[in-house]
């Protein structure tokens, strides 16, 4: 397998796209503006009974659109006030082993294989310039399969509006 896999609540590999109709779109919707809307509230905005939205809820999981439930962290509020954005260069071949020493390593929030001059984008996450500073200089450029880094320190950050996940 050549990409991290993807695996819905049952343990199933997700593999192929599926078919969203409206009443999954307004779901996702709902669910990515407040993953802890209630139910009732839910099956209201949706239009449907609450049994058929925890039917759909529990579809979507099993069809590994929906991989879990999520919280946003005002990450310097919570300690984390150092962020910056790594890329990587790596040896031809090295991602897997990469991959899972990735995601072993404190403080790096997102990694993603990359098309282009650099091959692995990380995020790292730290709560200060001391541990930032150690998780570029000693563990990512440790990494084995790493020939160079590029650190692109973060100020500031927002979010745009995500996919747009109703219909026309």
């Amino acid at each position: 397998m050549n990409r991290l896999d993807y695996r819905s609540r049952n343990g199933q590999m997700a593999t192929e796209p599926h078919a969203l109709d409206a009443i999954d779109r307004r779901i996702i919707a709902e669910l990515v503006a407040d993953s802890r809307i209630s139910m009732r509230a839910l099956a209201e905005k949706a239009h449907i009974s609450r049994a058929h939205a925890y039917v759909r809820i529990e579809r979507l999981e099993d069809a590994g659109i929906i991989t879990g439930f999520t919280t946003r962290i005002a990450h310097e509020r919570a300690g984390l006030g150092s962020s910056a954005y790594v890329a990587l260069s790596i040896r031809q071949h090295s991602w897997r082993g990469l991959a899972a020493s990735l995601k072993a390593l404190p403080f790096v929030e997102h990694f993603s294989l990359l098309g282009g001059d650099f091959d692995v984008l990380v995020l790292v996450r730290a709560p200060d310039n001391h541990e930032l500073r150690h998780t570029v200089l000693e563990e990512l450029q440790g990494l084995d399969g790493v020939l160079s880094t590029k650190t692109w320190l973060i100020f500031e950050e927002g979010n745009g509006p995500g996919p747009n996940w109703l219909p026309g």
